[in-house]
């Protein structure tokens, strides 16, 4: 049964929250988490429940003040407009008497998961406490679902009647669904650093894309494997065996992967005054690729441009550096002005969201996932714990 048809009315709820949000000096400096799971949270209002929010913040060692969820607290506070009750430790007596004094309507956030071991140990004995607060579970913390941790697994099997929530229903349609039984044609944009780790993504994606475009320093071991005098710490007998595999796997589907033609290159990031656009076989031993180049940018655009679906995981260069972030962001814009003119547009990992964050002008993109190995455990097609728990694969 789905969160939507439950019958919450008088009961409390457990929520697992993923307010694992940057925070500065105390303040919140980005609240795209929480705003996610406001949907979520004020169904189970709608319903007539009351509410226990838990989360993790950081991964402290022990209670760590400056990874208090206090600040989520306010914030909270401000979004919901009205008032939640904070409990400095979320297996204490106190909190214990407070979760099961709830009122219809009232909230109850917890303090961070993490400052007890037990968390991150999936300790049968801490999760056993945690489901005292509540009748109910739920999660809706799609970044942590490919964690088996006490509060997302231990818990949720303790629990007769569990949900997942909004997000991650949310998540599941365009991580999962929508991209097995894609609207055609389909291009996929990866980029980021590493190869490994993203051997079944990327085959994957071979089968069920229309196009493979690979950028950023993750094209540099495919490039080396086509003869191309790419030097990179990045780049080494590993790399480059898997790359070869993956060029293999592409020609037995017929398919092509395909790469950069240029790039934005540096002797390091520091030297800005050997900042030079080089193609392919102009690039010098000591030169480092740290951005696509224009050319690469423009067949990339082109190729997207007739795109009815495309899922963007990785940036295309040192993105974060202002020199080196050209080429993410005329990408991310190309997107951003397709997905205004109906094309379906899904954005999987933190570093992607942070970069679209930053290049956007109004933030317009079909959807934004809120899991970075959550999105790359799913879209490679493994089970997720935490879903597992929840029993969502007995379907």
């Amino acid at each position: 049964m789905m969160l939507k048809e439950s019958n919450l009315k008088d009961k409390r709820v457990i929520i697992r929250a993923d307010f694992n949000v940057p925070i500065v000096d105390g303040e919140i400096t980005n609240n795209h988490r929480i705003l996610k799971i406001l949907p979520t949270i004020n169904l189970c209002l709608e319903k007539g429940a009351s509410i226990i929010l838990i989360s993790h913040l950081g991964r402290p060692e022990g209670a760590v003040s400056n990874l208090s969820l206090l600040p989520v607290c306010d914030e909270l506070e401000r979004l919901l407009d009205k008032n939640i009750y904070f409990s400095d430790s979320c297996i204490s007596n106190k909190a214990f008497i407070k979760s099961s004094s709830l009122k219809e309507g009232e909230i109850h956030l917890l303090e961070n998961l993490r400052f007890h071991a037990g968390e991150n140990q999936n300790c049968p004995e801490f999760s056993k406490k945690l489901s005292f607060h509540g009748d109910v579970y739920i999660n809706d913390a799609f970044g942590t679902a490919h964690r088996e941790h006490a509060s997302n697994v231990g818990l949720a099997k303790l629990f007769s009647e569990k949900y997942y929530g909004l997000l991650i229903e949310k998540e599941l349609h365009y991580l999962n669904e929508s991209i097995l039984e894609p609207v055609r044609p389909m291009t996929i944009v990866m980029g980021g650093a590493k190869i490994d780790g993203k051997i079944e993504l990327i085959e994957k994606f071979l089968s069920i894309a229309d196009n493979l475009l690979i950028g950023g320093a993750l094209s540099l071991p495919f490039l080396k494997c086509k003869g191309i005098n790419i030097e990179s710490t990045l780049v080494n007998n590993k790399s480059v065996s898997i790359a070869e595999r993956l060029l293999d796997i592409a020609k037995i589907k017929g398919k092509e992967i395909i790469l950069p033609t240029d790039f934005v290159t540096a002797k390091s990031l520091e030297n800005i005054d050997s900042i030079n656009i080089k193609l392919l076989g102009d690039i010098k031993a000591d030169e480092n690729c740290y951005d696509i180049g224009p050319e690469t940018t423009m067949i990339f655009s082109e190729i997207l441009s007739k795109s009815e679906t495309i899922l963007w995981n990785g940036p295309l260069g040192v993105s974060e550096n202002p020199y080196f972030g050209t080429g993410t962001q005329q990408i991310s814009r190309i997107i951003e002005e397709l997905t205004k003119n109906g094309i379906i547009s899904i954005l999987g990992g933190g570093d992607t969201a942070s970069a679209a964050k930053r290049f956007s002008i109004s933030n317009k993109f079909t959807h934004i996932s809120t899991g970075g190995g959550s999105s790359l455990e799913l879209l490679s097609g493994k089970e997720l714990p935490a879903l597992k728990a929840i029993g969502y694969y007995d379907k």
